[in-house]
């Protein structure tokens, strides 16, 4: 299943996006059980909701981590 998460999971307060994704908390815990053509029209969203998000997340996330330690970024 196609998913946009990329494990930091933290919404903004301002917007309701998660930093990650930029899908709402809403959309994550249904993710599930939207149907293929239902979650690509909200991926296709994601690009231009993750652009008014206040903040960009600080911390390193974990899939970029366990990719620094595998020697890929």
């Amino acid at each position: 299943m196609e998913s946009p998460c990329i494990l930091v999971c933290s919404i903004d307060m301002v917007t309701g996006y998660c930093f990650g994704c930029g899908r709402t908390q809403a959309e994550i815990g249904a993710w599930t059980l939207y149907t293929s053509e239902e979650r690509r029209a909200i991926m296709a969203e994601l690009p231009a909701r993750l652009a008014t998000v206040e903040r960009k997340p600080r911390r390193e996330t974990r899939r970029a981590r366990m990719a620094r330690e595998r020697g890929e970024a």
